[in-house]
């Protein structure tokens, strides 16, 4: 019997979010509460569209034209590591019908404990590429922005280099919070630890969910922080090697 997800959303034609044209599917449900989040409505379970596997990668391969070599599935949310079991079927499946597939996760669930690390590895074997977020290096700013430390999502970094995943990072920029040159620089110092990042992207910080925040009866936390200048863009990209 299938497994069934939770899902927020679909969109058809990503073309940010891994390599080529995605199909990007959206779950429900995430633990950490980012001040500066876009998709706050994606955090709790409840108002999902509930969908099987099978029936996902079939409105996904209506689109398989407009991917070509290198397009496929990309699933992010929400935090997809709080629904693993419903990810290793989508994912296992998609490869039998020769889809790609891209994870898009934030890894704070990451455990090497069990049950979860089991399914972890099991879901590694059917992914293509991780799209891991480093969000704060230092661990006690990361958990006054998102709720919670960095420790195990910096294991979870470490045991994909051990394995030789594919990872590109992503870093979201967000004036006076994550953009501080020695934060910056020993995240640098961390990536290169690792040997299996392809490619490191920094996402400027905008204000596009402030409004689904208000929508929810949420303060928006970050309401007078603007987004960063094109200097202190090229600024991170230059610590952290990308330019």
């Amino acid at each position: 019997m299938t497994i069934k997800g939770l899902i927020h959303s679909t969109e058809s034609f990503g073309a940010v979010d891994g390599p080529g044209i995605r199909f990007l599917i959206f779950l429900k449900g995430c633990n950490m509460r980012c001040k500066y989040c876009h998709n706050a409505d994606t955090w709790e379970f409840d108002g999902a569209e509930i969908s099987g596997t099978d029936e996902l990668l079939d409105k996904a391969e209506r689109y398989r034209t407009y991917w070509r070599k290198t397009g496929g599935i990309t699933v992010s949310g929400g935090e997809p590591l709080l629904q693993i079991d419903f990810l290793i079927e989508l994912f296992s499946k998609a490869h039998e019908r020769n889809i790609n597939t891209v994870l898009d996760t934030s890894g704070q669930p990451f455990t090497r404990d069990e049950p979860f690390f089991g399914k972890f590895e099991n879901l590694m074997q059917h992914t293509d590429l991780v799209m891991l977020d480093i969000k704060q290096i230092n661990t006690n700013k990361h958990k006054n922005l998102t709720g919670f430390g960095n420790e195990n999502i910096l294991d979870a970094a470490k045991y994909l280099s051990g394995i030789n995943k594919p990872v590109w990072i992503r870093h979201v920029l967000v004036p006076g919070i994550t953009d501080n040159d020695e934060d910056l620089r020993k995240t640098r110092e961390f990536l290169d630890t690792l040997g299996n990042v392809q490619k490191i992207e920094i996402l400027p910080y905008h204000t596009l969910g402030a409004d689904k925040w208000r929508k929810l009866g949420l303060k928006y936390p970050l309401e007078n922080i603007e987004p960063p200048s094109e200097a202190q863009i090229i600024n991170a990209k230059k610590i952290l090697g990308i330019i």
